[in-house]
């Protein structure tokens, strides 16, 4: 079941969220309904206070179409346990601020710990586009958007844009 994904500024969106302690039905159902959200809008990855859910579970998935077959990530309670020193810049955007976009400077790698839908335990390194996307949504689950990384006026700017489309929307 697709879900409405918050827009910025929503206070949900800076919270910490809390860890999951048990993996019920209610939260692998979360996952998949995260994943047809993520697919439908269409991004690559959404963490679990984007739809307004607190708990540490984020979905992802970077395989564009043209290169191979889809690769859903689901994490529950995921955690950037090393970062390499080396550096990328990537434009990024983020579905809880549509349309807008802004180059974000991040770990070039970075190793992850996380449990899948069945509890199993998983790490893996991952690199360029796939390491920025964790990163984002793991911010996320830190109350953390990417536009906090920009200088205040262009962060300013884009929230004012925010701030207007919902006003719309809510007309609408």
């Amino acid at each position: 079941m697709k879900r409405p994904i918050l827009i910025h500024p929503d206070p949900r969106l800076k919270k910490v969220c809390d860890p999951v302690a048990d993996l019920s039905d209610d939260l692998r159902k979360l996952a998949d309904d995260m994943l047809e959200t993520m697919y439908d809008a269409p991004g690559i990855g959404l963490a679990a206070p984007q739809i307004g859910v607190l708990h540490r579970l984020i979905v992802l998935d970077c395989v564009k179409e043209d290169e191979g077959p889809a690769r859903p990530l689901v994490m529950f309670n995921p955690e950037i346990v090393a970062s390499s020193d080396e550096l990328n810049v990537y434009e990024e955007g983020c579905l809880s601020i549509p349309d807008q976009y802004a180059e974000v400077t991040r770990p070039k790698q970075v190793q992850v710990n996380w449990l899948d839908r069945d509890g199993k335990e998983h790490s893996e390194e991952f690199d360029g586009l796939w390491a920025t996307c964790v990163q984002h949504e793991i911010d996320h689950l830190n109350g953390k958007l990417f536009i906090d990384y920009l200088k205040p006026l262009k962060r300013q700017m884009i929230t004012r844009k925010m701030q207007k489309l919902k006003r719309e929307r809510a007309r609408a």
